[in-house]
Order: structure tokens, then C-alpha cells, then sequence
């Protein structure tokens, strides 16, 4: 099961790791890894539910047959998470650039809205990184909610009991496009709206 702490303490100025100061009950879904083969299925839960969340794709995934203007239509942000998915900290500056550039306009060239939001892929980065979100007018944002979901292919439960156990006022849940995610989504969304807790995006 799952050794890694669920809770992320991030404190870091330019960074978003919890909204609290922003909305004063709401929580944040967010979703990596897409646009997957679920995505319309995880857009049927949402939509049934009334909720709206963040998408960071990997643009190597987008293509005109992923259903993003339903994304776009149903209120949902997508932000950029660069296009192939690397550990920008191991990268040089140029190829961390294109990385996330051609994220941020390929994502605007398919859908037409401005990308506002960058999540760095296994949630690495270094000062370069700020640098260049910096420079492309990018808030970077992290989460303060860790689900484990990709660890949890044979127990989905354990996605909702580790979000159920931290979760806190302006939590930001990082989630994934996965199969287990989607088992278990309406379950989580429940739970989370039966303790009190609203949903919002940026």
C-alpha cells in the first residue's frame, strides 16, 4: 500500500498548493495526465454531480478527436503540464522552455482560450522552471492532497480514504485520468459534498 505522506507541505511564494486564502470552503479537482481515454467518462461524473475541476494535459495526447470542447463547455480549466511529460529538473532551460510552451500553445491553438495554469509533471522543478512560467505568464500550481491514485490500481477505496483523511478547507487534490480514479469519483465527490465541502476552479 501506500508508504509516501498523502499531505504535501509546499511553502513556496509563488506557488499555489491550497486556495483557503482565495475561497473559504471550496476544494479543487484536479485531474493529470490527460486527455486519456476516459475522458468522457470522468466528464459524465462531473457533470452528473454539478462539478467543475482542472485538467493539466500533456499535450502529446491532445488531438482534435479528445473531447476538449466539452471540457471548455461544461466550465472545467485545462492547464498545461507540459508535452511529453519529462522531470523538468533534469532538463536544460531551452528544453524545459519547450516543454512547456509548446504545452501552453498547443492547448491554446486546439481549444482557443488562454492557458493561465502549469503543473510540472511528478511535481519537480527548480528555479529555471519558475523562471519560465514566470516568463510565459504561467502560476504554477501544485496541491496540498495527494490521492495516490496511480498506486492504486487494485484498491480505488484507498484513493477516497486518502483524501477523505487530509482534506481540509481550500485543498487542492491531485488526482489522474485513470480507470481506478474514475471507479471510484462519484464515491469521492459524495463523500466530500456529505462533510461540507463545495467545488471551484481558479
Amino acid at each position: 500500500m501506500v508508504t509516501t505522506e498523502v499531505v504535501y507541505n509546499l511553502e513556496e511564494e509563488n506557488i499555489l498548493t491550497n486556495v483557503r486564502n482565495r475561497n473559504e470552503t471550496g476544494i479543487i479537482l484536479t485531474f493529470d495526465d490527460g486527455p486519456s481515454k476516459y475522458l468522457n467518462e470522468f466528464l459524465d461524473v462531473l457533470e452528473e454531480e454539478n462539478v467543475e475541476a482542472m485538467f493539466f494535459w500533456q499535450t502529446r495526447l491532445l488531438h482534435h478527436k479528445r473531447p476538449w470542447n466539452r471540457v471548455v463547455a461544461n466550465g472545467h480549466q485545462i492547464g498545461a503540464h507540459t508535452h511529453r511529460h519529462p522531470n523538468l529538473s533534469l532538463l536544460r532551460f531551452d528544453d524545459q522552455l519547450h516543454e512547456i510552451q509548446t504545452s501552453k500553445e498547443t492547448i491554446e491553438q486546439v481549444t482557443g482560450k488562454a492557458v493561465q495554469y502549469f503543473r510540472p509533471p511528478f511535481g519537480q522543478y527548480n528555479e529555471e522552471t519558475l523562471a519560465i512560467t514566470k516568463q510565459l505568464q504561467l502560476e504554477t500550481v501544485m496541491w496540498d492532497i495527494a490521492s495516490f491514485d496511480w498506486e492504486l490500481k487494485q484498491h480505488p477505496d484507498q484513493i477516497v480514504e486518502n483524501i477523505m483523511n487530509h482534506v481540509q478547507e481550500g485543498s487542492i487534490l491531485l488526482l489522474h485520468e485513470l480507470e481506478q480514479t474514475l471507479i471510484v469519483l462519484p464515491i469521492l465527490i459524495q463523500k466530500l459534498k456529505a462533510s461540507g465541502y463545495h467545488f471551484s476552479t481558479l
